[in-house]
């Protein structure tokens, strides 16, 4: 248990490190779209830094899941833990799920499927590498357009997620941090 422990920081440090100048060049040349419609992003602010760390995890992981071979997406390092393709599938649920958290539910407003059903559907998809990153791919432009929702003005009202009392910044401090930890196990998948 230590030495994959180990591994993980190991490969957590190893991707980190060129963080700075990779993420130069790791930007998207297209702007990024959510149904059809070309989302403007901010320049500045809070909601600016957040969204370039989506960019920068989507493309993470959009090359990762493109690069892996559709047999490896069934393999898991052990007994009770998430093959790759699970870890994939839990990034889109994930992707999912915050947006509608962070985005308040207009009044009257019902969504069309509820958390479970977004859940049980896309984890159905872990074995199936295209429909699994076409969906993936959509998650993140759906996060992308929960964030462009908001204000930079409520970054510090308060904010439930992950069983967890924070601000609006908070939240997406939390989120990044999730990107990382799903980045990390999904690497190290690929190496083993």
């Amino acid at each position: 248990m230590r030495r994959i422990c180990l591994y993980f920081l190991v490969l957590t440090v190893i991707d980190l490190n060129p963080l700075q100048s990779s993420r130069a060049q790791d930007k998207p040349a297209e702007k990024p779209q959510y149904m059809g419609r070309a989302l403007v992003q901010p320049t500045s602010g809070f909601r600016a830094e957040f969204l370039e760390e989506i960019d920068y995890y989507e493309q993470r992981f959009t090359r990762l899941a493109e690069a892996m071979p559709a047999e490896k997406y069934t393999w898991r390092p052990g007994d009770g833990v998430r093959s790759v393709g699970e870890v994939f599938a839990h990034v889109a649920v994930a992707n999912y799920l915050v947006g509608r958290t962070l985005t308040p539910v207009p009044p009257g407003a019902t969504y069309r499927f509820d958390n479970q059903t977004i859940a049980k559907t896309t984890m159905a998809l872990s074995g199936d590498k295209t429909k699994l990153l076409q969906d993936m791919k959509t998650s993140f432009s759906s996060l992308k357009f929960a964030v462009l929702q908001l204000n930079d003005a409520d970054a510090d009202k308060p904010q439930d997620i992950f069983n967890r009392h924070t601000t609006l910044r908070g939240a997406f401090t939390m989120i990044t941090g999730h990107f990382l930890a799903s980045t990390s196990a999904n690497l190290s998948a690929t190496r083993a």
